[in-house]
């Protein structure tokens, strides 16, 4: 009788052979980047332009950081674009309280997309090298994420599988295994939101830039470092000479085109000082918009509030910066209500489910 009973409760249903808790499914529409603020702070990531093979160790106070290549070299700031993708898909999902895993599964296309990367062969070859050198990349530290200290050797991604390629070798679906240390960080929520514009910036060393302004400026009208400091914050292996060098290249492109999201720099007396470019535009008149002026539309508070409930589940900055560049292409028309014009940009988005 047990083994009637045995058959009878038996499903007719084929197991679950990929059950979903067992890993996370990217598919969230136009997830906010966000970045891990460990990262940000301290130089992990290699903005040289050729294969960087040097060990580097950074110490600030306590903390210490210690990063060793692989044959690939170090992994790179444009690496870390991977890293980006996963958080922001997962940050995303806890907040519209979905479960998430230590292990995404995503389509290469959809990454490439999001991170303005090129979808053509030559895309596919950097984000295979990528993978390698994030997963090859060894890191030792005491920094603490979630408030659990990592005194092992560990890499930024534990493992890469590529699940279906094409004929022409081209990656399709791909399986990623996060560290310990970076999953800690986004259950923690110790991340912050990026600019769109950060894909868009072509040198590494812009990138890096931005990232300790994000970091270290945030919500403040200024900062200020000094070069040396920031010399070893970016983790540059060029001299300082040449460092001050590329720095005011870079000031003075910006300058020239403004082309460096949230944040302006300038730089006196070996003095970098980051201004918060939204702070200033508030502090100036609380509207004068021309057309063609490149201040943007600046809106209340509260405006950002009644924002998140007209577009539940999106991140109403990125949605700001979304809405300024459609108004650019609009040809910067004046506008009576900025706030009015904000709001029904919201509204329209489609709802995330």
């Amino acid at each position: 009788m047990g083994d009637n009973t045995n058959s009878f409760d038996a499903s007719p249903l084929l197991p679950d052979r990929h059950p979903q808790q067992d890993f996370f499914v990217c598919d969230i529409f136009d997830a906010a980047p966000k970045g891990d603020m460990a990262a940000m702070e301290h130089p992990i990531f290699s903005i040289a332009t050729k294969p960087d093979m040097k060990a580097r160790q950074y110490e600030h106070g306590k903390n210490f950081v210690r990063v060793a290549p692989s044959e690939l070299g170090l992994a790179t700031v444009h690496d870390r674009d991977v890293l980006i993708y996963c958080i922001s898909q997962l940050i995303a999902a806890q907040n519209l309280e979905q479960p998430v895993s230590q292990v995404l599964r995503f389509k290469a296309y959809d990454l490439l997309v999001a991170t303005n990367r090129g979808t053509d062969g030559r895309g596919y070859e950097q984000l295979r090298a990528a993978f390698k050198r994030l997963q090859g990349t060894q890191i030792e530290t005491n920094i603490t994420t979630d408030s659990e200290e990592q005194l092992d050797i560990f890499s930024m991604i534990d493992r890469v599988k590529i699940i279906r390629q094409t004929r022409e070798g081209r990656m399709q679906e791909v399986e990623v295994r996060l560290s310990d240390w970076v999953f800690n960080a986004i259950r923690a929520k110790e991340v912050l939101t990026l600019h769109r514009d950060y894909f868009r910036l072509r040198k590494p060393l812009e990138r890096r830039l931005y990232e300790i302004a994000r970091k270290h400026c945030g919500q403040q009208a200024k900062w200020v470092i000094s070069l040396t400091k920031l010399h070893q914050k970016c983790g540059s292996n060029s001299t300082e000479r040449e460092f001050r060098r590329l720095v005011r290249n870079i000031i003075d492109e910006d300058v020239q085109h403004g082309h460096m999201p949230d944040y302006a720099l300038s730089m006196a007396d070996d003095t970098i000082t980051f201004t918060n470019r939204r702070t200033e535009a508030r502090s100036g008149l609380r509207l004068s918009v021309q057309a063609n002026s490149s201040r943007e539309p600046v809106i209340a508070p509260e405006t950002f509030a009644k924002a998140r409930k007209a577009a539940p589940g999106y991140d109403v900055q990125v949605l700001f910066r979304d809405w300024v560049t459609f108004w650019r292409e609009k040809g910067s028309p004046a506008l009576k209500s900025p706030d009015a014009a904000f709001l029904g940009f919201c509204q329209k988005r489609p709802a995330l489910r």
